[in-house]
């Protein structure tokens, strides 16, 4: 049983995470403390170490007890692709700790898995989307802790994406499912904190919730402003510019064509075998959506959708972040190969994340208007709705906002 201690390798970061601000402090908040741990491999410090190495010294020292570690989808140490592949918890042979998969059977901890832990730790990246997994994760550690009268402690981290705006659409509760459990917008616009602290809000109040802020985080930085090391929170992010793409373009899994699985840039690279990427990047481009172009592309896939096939499609260039909407575009480019596909365009079939009865695309979109609407709205219509309904839940995220400027 051993720690690995990555030394100073970024000194430079602009801000100070969650981590590091109580690593800075000797976690004094929670010696004496029998702890459980929500992270994963990207839970890491400005430094390169992990949340379990700068625990585990106290822990081996009888300052505080590690009593378990819980890790999302992907696996603790982000080793599973795609979604609906399950991994195994057990014990850690490098540390001796106890852990639990919470993908699979057990989505939310059980009693038996929270024996023992007076306080949880969140320590788990998000990346700024409603439909990615790891912050419902959070939120049934928050149901199951409040059942429990466990505390809460959320050591935050940025929105890679940014903070400065929302986009709908919200999830309509018919749709809720295991990538959207509560009524969020699609691009949430808000910390892992923020987030928490929202549902704390809205459906556990009686909770005991403490979020250790961020210092020199502001709601405009995106990833690569904060000087921060990137790590791959799962297979398919492998970079902040696929984060900001991926809120709108995660939609093109509820559809058949790839979202770029299988290639060294998913998400941003779309397409299915016949596609015409040149007709389609003409097409969009000619609308002049705010800060983005397709390029046409040609690509084989190594799994997933198309695997070894010969696939056309196009690249999402962002052009400029600030005004690049991810949802408004994805939803024009589906409404483009929807003109001009025809009998190539289609949506994809269950099951998708457990749910079987549901088209994947509303489960991915939280509603079933985009997939209704695809033939009849004009981009302007799809644009006043996504806006009109991040509008009426801004309320609520203001009222969950821990950082102003």
């Amino acid at each position: 049983m051993y720690p690995i201690t990555a030394g100073n390798t970024n000194l430079r970061a602009r801000i100070r995470i969650g981590l590091d601000r109580l690593r800075d402090n000797g976690f004094t908040e929670l010696k004496g403390r029998s702890v459980g741990l929500l992270c994963n491999h990207a839970s890491i410090g400005a430094d390169l170490t992990h949340a379990i190495d700068a625990l585990l010294p106290l822990h081996l020292n009888g300052h505080l007890n590690l009593a378990a570690v819980f890790g999302p989808q992907h696996g603790l140490w982000g080793h599973t692709q795609d979604n609906m592949i399950e991994w195994r918890g057990g014990t850690d042979a490098r540390t001796g700790l106890t852990v639990h998969s919470l993908y699979g059977e057990h989505r939310e901890p059980t009693d038996e898995m929270l024996d023992g832990v007076d306080t949880f730790v969140i320590d788990i990246p998000d990346v700024g989307a409603r439909c990615y997994t790891f912050i419902w994760t959070a939120a049934l550690c928050l149901k199951a802790c409040s059942r429990k009268g466990i505390p809460v402690v959320v050591l935050d981290r940025p929105n890679p994406i940014g903070g400065a705006a929302a986009e709908g659409p919200v999830l309509d509760p018919a749709f809720a499912s295991f990538i959207g459990l509560h009524p969020l917008p699609l691009r949430h616009g808000l910390t892992v904190g923020e987030v928490c602290l929202h549902i704390r809000n809205t459906c556990y109040p009686h909770l005991e919730l403490g979020v250790v802020r961020m210092e020199g985080w502001s709601r405009k930085m995106r990833y690569r402003d904060t000087g921060l090391p990137w790590v791959a929170p799962s297979p398919n992010l492998p970079t902040p510019e696929t984060a900001t793409v991926y809120p709108g373009m995660a939609l093109f899994e509820g559809a058949v064509y790839s979202e770029g699985r299988g290639t060294t840039t998913p998400f941003e690279t779309f397409g299915q075998p016949g596609l015409d990427g040149w007709k389609l990047a003409e097409r969009f481009n000619a609308i002049g959506l705010p800060g983005v172009r397709l390029r046409p592309v040609v690509f084989e896939p190594t799994f997933d959708k198309y695997r070894q096939e010969l696939c056309g499609g196009c690249f999402v260039h962002v052009t400029d972040t600030q005004a690049f909407r991810p949802v408004w575009t994805a939803v024009t480019i589906l409404q483009c190969l929807a003109d001009i596909d025809g009998a190539g365009f289609g949506w994809r079939e269950g099951p998708f994340e457990y749910e079987y009865e549901i088209p994947p695309i509303d489960i991915l979109a939280g509603c079933s208007w985009i997939r209704e609407g695809i033939g009849d709205m004009s981009t302007t219509e799809v644009r006043d709705r996504l806006d009109a309904e991040s509008a009426d839940f801004e309320p609520l995220r203001r009222d969950a906002i821990l950082y102003t400027d």
